[in-house]
């Protein structure tokens, strides 16, 4: 169909109030899209014009070529240039704007681009005269816009990849409202070329989307997403906020991460822009780097890391869209011995790869891919790389490699020195199986720094298995012999630290459910649950996590290390517990697994909890968890002689002495044994010595406490002795007796009497009680309490102390009478 065509033209220069005018329209383009028009089409000359430029100096001003889509859907393609003024003196420069209008749906003659029309013959400078012009011609064949294009593309290298990749995002359906891209060149023929790339590079439906300016003195301004700009202009370009390539200056610095247009800018380089078509005929999304970069491997054109990955990755989500033919030429590029910059995602990839065509191609053709993962194995160090299965290494393929390998490996696995990761161990052992290299003499070595560091780097990972749990499970499913060895050495461990092995078990499923007995590890496996089904009940989760060794501690007594450090790991044991501990195994087995420390620990730490012994004193009552302790410790004491000593067995036999104060009778000597056990139990717990002070104290404000030991009590000069002494006798309970019981106010008067001169520190101690406590409770008493009193002293000291209690007590009374006629005499 007929394309109707416009022209335009400048005014002439000098002339004011007019900018120019249509001199030409076709049929069918309306006076509102002519005012859309014409500020499209409008061409200002570049800086620094002369007024009367030369023939040679004309022809080298831009032009500016352009497609653009207008508000109705329609389209325009537009050439305007600048020529010269014929009228008047001839020497002035106007432009002449040339232009196509295409309605929607309507392409171009021939079903071209519009970047094809850019070198058309029939572009011309003048309106012609008479009839409407007839429409525009295009050069047959796409010689127009493919010609040169090879050499300019070479010439542009370094900005090759970062153009074509902001070309495409421009072209995309949804970039409308995003920046223009602005392509600065000297010439404007160049932005042409430019978009000649982007027209055989992009899918066509993208290269129609493409709309542009090849120049524009105000790039801000324009509609188009794609503008070329001279030199003198990219400054006002890059404030406008475009995405700015200078291509007419030095090269830029740094490089894409599109692998697709990094890919394509290599097809360009090559020479090769037929490739293009060939990929876009595979599968997969239209600027996905897998089909442009198998193309480009097949075809021998060399790729980086990541267009290799790209291949690779595409290849083994789609097996099958490879012939034969290509399917060995892309393996054969990925798996070139040449290259030296493979990647851990390369690796990854050509694993992936190496996976879906096993199977489906011959050894031959998936042999170099095998060959290559294991090398990289073994001297990249890649842990995490997907192995190939044994049987691809069973021709000479897998011979060459595993004379090539096998020494390394087995170096490796002998040296017990350097440090070596989880991952790397493991990926040496199923390297050495799927060789055939026999590793049986370093095994029993290899185990031993494997489990250990099994533990360590899981507690150091963060939440959810570790990362090189899925090649651990896979080495254990391969290799019986390994598994065997490895779970018997962790079995060992777990008496040492079950905690961690229950924790590494809870994010590491282990397979220990067949005939090796591994109690250790059943009882760590068992545990998370028990706990989760129990809750607090200690006690229920011992039994239970007992039962899973499947071992009695009679027969294996480290499973009562096990047992404890699973359900005590982070606290003692109550005494109740540490007492069903004691008795479930005997006092050899307890030494053995070397729980009896726990069991005194918990004996020592159940007599410093709870309420204080002080205020146990208070109520006159035992307290029941100190004595049902002090029995757990003279168990212990019998039951480990030899193994309790120092500081902990001091303890112990303070803890035993406390209940024999409270509720037997101790041996003689009691009061000096409590400070040297103390001083031996050192640093003993507060509440311990508090304890054991309280309960020595009680016994000797009792009125059948032996003499001799109230005496080494008040001449031993303990100070924190006496002042417990004080505090116990201030209580409530030695008040209350005090006030009540005449005999015991009598005995205190004659304990707190009787060693005027024993050191420094009891005699103000006796002198403030006497005060304090017994002068308010005898203050208190009938006269014939008071009486009764006076007697019993009498009677269990002599006349002088009966003498003495009356001189005291009369102090107290004439003090009293005396108060009270002072207080008359002040209100007569």
């Amino acid at each position: 169909m007929s394309l109707a065509q416009v022209h335009y033209t400048s005014a002439a220069p000098g002339v004011e109030g007019s900018a120019g005018r249509f001199t030409a329209v076709g049929p069918g383009v309306s006076g509102a899209l002519l005012a859309e028009i014409e500020p499209l089409v409008r061409y200002e000359l570049p800086g620094g014009v002369p007024e009367r430029p030369s023939d040679d100096e004309l022809r080298s001003l831009p032009q500016a070529f352009g497609y653009f889509t207008l508000s109705d859907g329609s389209r325009l393609v537009a050439r305007s240039a600048p020529v010269r003024d014929t009228g008047g003196t001839g020497a002035g420069v106007r432009f002449h704007a040339h232009a196509v209008h295409l309605p929607p749906g309507v392409p171009l003659p021939g079903d071209r681009l519009p970047v094809e029309a850019w070198r058309s013959p029939h572009w011309v400078a003048v309106t012609p005269g008479g009839a409407t012009p007839d429409p525009l011609t295009l050069p047959p064949g796409p010689t127009a816009v493919s010609e040169g294009l090879d050499d300019f593309a070479v010439s542009r290298g370094p900005w090759l990849a970062a153009v074509l990749a902001d070309l495409r995002r421009a072209s995309d359906a949804e970039a409308t409202a995003g920046r223009p891209v602005a392509l600065v060149e000297r010439q404007c023929a160049d932005v042409a070329r430019w978009l000649g790339l982007a027209s055989v590079t992009l899918p066509r439906e993208s290269a129609e989307r493409l709309t542009f300016t090849t120049y524009t003195r105000r790039p801000g301004s324009s509609a188009s997403r794609v503008v070329g700009v001279g030199p003198e202009d990219a400054g006002a370009a890059r404030a406008a906020g475009l995405r700015v390539h200078e291509c007419a200056g030095p090269a830029p610095a740094g490089s894409t991460e599109d692998v697709w247009a990094t890919t394509a800018a290599r097809v360009w380089r090559s020479r090769s822009p037929e490739l293009f078509r060939e990929a876009r005929e595979l599968p997969g999304e239209p600027f996905a780097a897998g089909p442009l970069a198998v193309t480009a491997l097949c075809a021998g054109i060399a790729l980086g890391p990541d267009g290799r990955a790209a291949a690779a990755g595409w290849a083994a989500d789609r097996p099958y869209a490879l012939d034969a033919r290509r399917t060995g030429q892309l393996v054969e590029a990925i798996a070139s011995p040449d290259i030296d910059d493979r990647t851990a995602p390369e690796f990854d990839a050509a694993g992936r790869l190496f996976g879906a065509l096993e199977g489906r191609c011959p050894a031959s053709v998936t042999a170099p891919l095998a060959a290559m993962l294991v090398t990289e194995a073994v001297r990249g160090g890649n842990g995490s790389l997907e192995l190939p299965r044994r049987d691809a290494f069973a021709g000479p393929e897998g011979a060459e490699v595993a004379g090539r390998l096998g020494p390394e490996i087995l170096t490796e696995l002998a040296d017990t020195v350097g440090s070596r990761s989880v991952a790397r161990t493991v990926q040496l052992l199923r390297v050495a199986r799927l060789l055939g290299v026999d590793a049986a003499e370093s095994l029993p070595g290899v185990v031993d720094r494997l489990a250990p560091a099994l533990l360590a780097e899981a507690s150091a990972a963060h939440e959810g298995p570790p990362g090189f749990a899925p090649a651990l499970l896979e080495l254990l499913d391969e290799q019986f012999e390994v598994r065997t060895a490895l779970l018997g050495a962790l079995d060992r461990m777990a008496p040492e630290d079950p905690g961690a092995v229950a924790r590494f078990l809870e994010r590491v499923a282990l397979p220990f459910t067949g005939t090796q007995a591994l109690p250790h590890l059943r009882m760590c496996a068992e545990v998370p649950e028990a706990m989760a089904t129990l809750g607090g009940d200690r006690a229920a989760v011992w039994h239970r996590v007992l039962r899973a060794a499947g071992l009695s501690p009679f027969a294996e007594p480290l499973v009562l290390r096990t047992g404890v450090g699973l359900v005590w790991e982070d606290r003692a044991p109550t005494v109740e517990e540490a007492r069903l501990l004691l008795d479930a195994a005997t006092s050899d087995s307890h030494r053995v697994a070397g729980t009896w420390a726990r069991l005194v620990d918990a004996a020592l730490s159940t007599s410093t909890a709870g309420t204080s012994a002080a205020a146990t004193s208070a109520t006159g009552t035992s307290a029941a968890g100190t004595d049902e302790a002090a029995r757990l410790a003279h168990d212990l004491l019998r039951g480990f002689p030899a193994e309790i000593g120092g500081r902990q067995r001091a303890g112990l036999l303070l803890l035993d002495l406390v209940r024999e104060l409270r509720t037997g009778a101790p041996e003689p000597g009691w009061a000096e044994r409590v400070s040297t056990l103390c001083a031996q139990a050192e640093p003993v717990e507060p509440a311990l010595r508090e304890r054991a002070h309280a309960a020595l104290v009680e016994r000797l404000l009792a009125p059948d406490r032996p003499g001799a030991e109230l005496y080494d009590f008040v001449h031993g000069a303990d100070a924190e002795l006496i002042a417990a002494y004080d505090r116990t006798a201030r209580t409530e309970a030695v008040r209350t007796r005090l006030r009540t019981q005449p005999a015991y106010a009598a005995d205190c008067f004659t304990v707190w009497t009787a060693h005027p001169h024993a050191g420094r520190a009891w005699p103000p101690v006796a002198a403030a009680l006497l005060d304090d406590v017994l002068r308010p409770a005898v203050r208190g008493m009938s006269a014939e309490d008071v009486a009764e009193v006076e007697a019993t002293v009498g009677r269990t000291g002599s006349s002088g102390r009966a003498d003495a209690f009356r001189d005291w007590n009369r102090s107290s009374t004439l003090g009293r009478l005396g108060r009270r006629i002072a207080g008359r005499v002040r209100r007569g």
